[in-house]
């Protein structure tokens, strides 16, 4: 199973000249870059992505499986991930998600989003590259409350996301680290330019975001690229969010409809007034309340310039939730599952070329699992089972062949 994923790989995502050549910056090196990238890969893969892991997996009977033909250790893959270059990495990223769209990958899905978001990584002791970040814990005054000043207990580091979200296929596109003095909205605002460039001015028709994205400069960035916002509405916009309150409360829904067993009600309009700096003329406010058959109710308040002639308020409420694929099958898969938090080396190249690593064998595993091995009538296979399937191909002979 392993060789069948090198094979998919190699023939089906447009990485071929990513594999053979895939930015190594060392001086004269030993062991080939192509060998140490298909390592680092397939551990991730395992899910097992420490650098003494790598290590032990290619000087394990394993190494054949994998067609590597020496041993190395995990100082030598410390070294290759300082050196590798990102820019060539994050490029083959957009090559994977781009020739998922043009294998038809997208077909069945009506509007493909963007989504963003943040999240903290990698907690270490000390700082030790640019991205760190302190832990302070604020202290307590005499009265069992928390006070302006802490204490420094460690370091981590922060990113920001960009995701497709639409369909069976919430890949990831890009990521973007950000350290002290900056923000996720500034690394999220780099990470959109970024991508819709790189993925083309089609590719996607939306960008979805939490509430920290319902603000002027954001709102407006989306529109530059031409895409539709669709952001959670919160107390941080008051005024908005107090005027919509006011609407809707006490006035019976819209629409109501039925979503997986649960009953949502929704109430829409799109003759808001937008706050000052925002140069849309009127802003659309969509409420949803949502209720589980346990009888827990969610409710939530989106914000978006999208036309309610064009989009029903059903469509955009089924829109809204897309937002929590990158929490659930984006930080949750990748930091639990694909070693995302993990720190194997604390070097600041390293560490990018890490969590960039990371999400692109989390995108090839999706691939390969979700559209090249369903082919034909037979359902997917789950993540679990693929993985077993990996593990066990690992132990199997092969011939060696590069």
């Amino acid at each position: 199973m392993i060789r069948r994923w090198q094979a998919f790989v190699t023939r089906h995502t447009g990485l071929r000249a990513y594999l053979d050549a895939p930015g190594d910056g060392r001086r004269a090196p030993v062991v080939p870059a192509r060998a140490l990238l298909w390592a680092l890969l397939a551990a991730y893969l395992v899910r097992d992505g420490a650098f003494h892991a790598v290590e032990a997996l290619v000087r394990s009977p394993a190494r054949r499986a994998l067609g590597i033909r020496r041993p190395f250790g995990d100082d030598t893959v410390a070294y290759f991930t300082e050196r590798l270059d990102v820019p060539t990495t994050r490029a083959a990223l957009i090559t994977a998600v781009r020739q998922a769209k043009r294998r038809k990958g997208f077909d069945d899905v009506v509007r493909i989003g963007l989504v963003l978001d943040g999240t903290t990584v990698g907690r270490c002791a000390s700082v030790r590259c640019p991205w760190c970040h302190p832990i302070i814990v604020p202290h307590l005054t005499e009265a069992g409350e928390r006070s302006a000043v802490g204490h420094v207990v460690g370091q981590h580091h922060k990113l920001s996301l960009l995701s497709v979200v639409g369909g069976v296929l919430p890949l990831p596109v890009d990521l973007e680290p950000y350290g002290p003095g900056d923000s996720e909205l500034a690394a999220s605002l780099r990470v959109l330019d970024r991508g819709v460039a790189a993925l083309g001015p089609r590719f996607a028709q939306y960008v979805l975001g939490d509430g920290l994205y319902a603000n002027a400069p954001f709102l407006h960035a989306a529109g530059d690229h031409g895409l539709r916002a669709l952001v959670r509405l919160k107390a941080n916009l008051p005024t908005l969010f107090a005027a919509a309150q006011a609407r809707f409360e006490g006035t019976p829904p819209g629409g109501t409809f039925e979503d997986h067993g649960d009953r949502v009600e929704v109430w829409d309009a799109d003759d808001f007034d937008p706050w000052e700096g925002l140069r849309w003329p009127t802003v659309r406010v969509l409420r949803y309340r949502q209720t589980h058959a346990d009888g827990t109710v969610v409710e939530a308040y989106w914000l978006t310039d999208f036309s309610a002639h064009r989009v029903s308020s059903q469509t955009l409420y089924r829109l809204a939730k897309g937002r929590w694929t990158i929490e659930n099958q984006g930080f949750n898969d990748s930091k639990t599952r694909y070693g995302l938090s993990h720190v194997p080396h604390h070097h600041a190249n390293s560490l990018l070329i890490h969590w960039l690593l990371v999400v692109l064998t989390l995108t090839l595993e999706r691939l390969f699992r979700l559209r090249y091995l369903h082919r034909g009538t037979h359902p997917p296979l789950a993540a679990m089972q693929l993985l077993r399937r990996f593990r066990l191909s690992l132990g199997q002979p092969a011939p060696e062949t590069g």
